[in-house]
């Protein structure tokens, strides 16, 4: 028999679902109205951010710095980009500060154009302080970042993949509001809007187009998942009816994981767009493939602001047990390659992409994180010198 209490917590729970659905509707009315139109840029400089983040982040931060000083050198004097350092960031400092992300760093942030940021601890509840959000998540709805953006390529076997993740909604969006009814029962929600997915599909069949690219696989779980994901599925199809020369595929996340461990037809596929939990699997399968998540890169694009990080964990236990300097800084340099052509520099873009592949294939089996092998500074030396 249901007792007084438990009645009391769901209709509790009723009425936080209430709002959670007037919160969400009001949400896609807003990105209708398209509330976040081009941010208006008359500045001469170009303010890149620079925020290194937990564990390893200061590390690869310091070497992707120094790659960006040389490679930008004459932009940089010529006052046209300006390489700016984001305190008060740390996991330490957001503990103290008992916020995900302190006011101070926002207003930081918010000053600059793009920014490049290292790999954050998302606290636990076995941390000293307040149980904070992911900082990703945080700064993903803060700043409207709708477009996770993830580039994978593997010339010798043919892999050029790009995938567009939605990264505003599913299960993220509402992720830390969920409900529980007394020990017996936990509920998450999920959560996909027209709107929020009309402009993640445009972005991919844009990107196909504006590419030459002829295929947009889209994966969801429709079968199962038939409201949400299910209207994900149709929404995307609606959108590439305005894309007549790009073929517009379907696919299930369960498939389409097996699908791109099959060496003979992954490399047919071209652009991907996925709901947010996916997306965030799928392309860490695919990083592995391309050589370990150490050397993947990750743009987050919005209409107003831009960030680009490594898709990699903090490596904590790399630094606890002395072997931060080991760490590869590949993924922050690749995620470097994409904001540079997102600011204007495709020809410095390119140069540092070539100086990757030529550093990879140099030194890139020597990058195990143990001591002993290359370290982080090797492996940007040896970039900066192939620039």
């Amino acid at each position: 028999m249901m007792t007084k209490d438990i009645e009391k917590q769901i209709s509790e729970a009723t009425e936080k679902f209430r709002i959670l659905l007037t919160e969400q509707y009001e949400r896609n009315a807003k990105i209708k109205e398209g509330s976040g139109g081009k941010k208006e840029n008359s500045k001469k400089t170009a303010v890149i951010g620079l925020a290194p983040g937990d564990g390893i982040g200061s590390i690869i931060m310091r070497e992707t710095k120094a790659v960006l000083n040389e490679l930008l050198a004459d932009e940089i004097s010529e006052g046209k980009v300006e390489l700016k350092d984001i305190t008060g960031f740390t996991i330490e400092e957001r503990l103290e500060a008992g916020e995900t992300v302190p006011e101070e760093v926002l207003k930081q942030l918010e000053v600059c154009d793009v920014f490049l940021k290292g790999p954050t601890t998302t606290p636990n509840a076995s941390m000293s302080g307040k149980n904070l959000e992911s900082a990703n998540v945080f700064l993903r709805r803060k700043f409207d970042l709708f477009a996770n953006v993830r580039p994978v390529k593997v010339d010798e076997e043919g892999i050029d993949w790009m995938f567009f993740r939605e990264n505003t909604e599913g299960e993220y969006a509402l992720g830390s509001k969920g409900i529980r009814i007394g020990d017996e029962i936990a509920v998450d929600f999920k959560v996909t809007t027209y709107e929020g997915t009309k402009r993640i599909a445009k972005a991919a069949f844009d990107y196909a187009k504006e590419n030459g690219k002829k295929r947009v696989s889209i994966v969801t779980k429709a079968n199962i998942l038939k409201k949400t994901d299910g209207d994900f599925q149709k929404i995307c199809l609606e959108v590439a009816k305005d894309y007549p020369d790009i073929e517009a595929d379907c696919w299930f996340i369960d498939i389409m994981a097996a699908k791109l461990l099959d060496t003979n037809s992954r490399n047919r596929f071209e652009v991907f767009v996925l709901p947010n939990l996916y997306g965030d699997i799928i392309t860490d399968e695919a990083a592995q493939i391309q050589g370990g998540v150490g050397t993947a890169g990750s743009a987050n694009i919005g209409s107003k602001y831009a960030m680009f990080e490594a898709i990699h964990g903090s490596g904590l236990r790399m630094v606890e047990e002395g072997r931060g300097e080991y760490a590869n800084p590949s993924s922050l340099l690749t995620a470097s390659v994409m904001m540079l052509r997102h600011i204007g520099y495709p020809e410095k873009a390119t140069r540092l992409e070539k100086a990757i592949e030529k550093t990879n294939g140099e030194i890139g089996d020597k990058m195990t994180g143990l001591p002993g092998a290359a370290t982080s500074t090797d492996f940007s030396s040896l970039v900066r010198k192939y620039l």
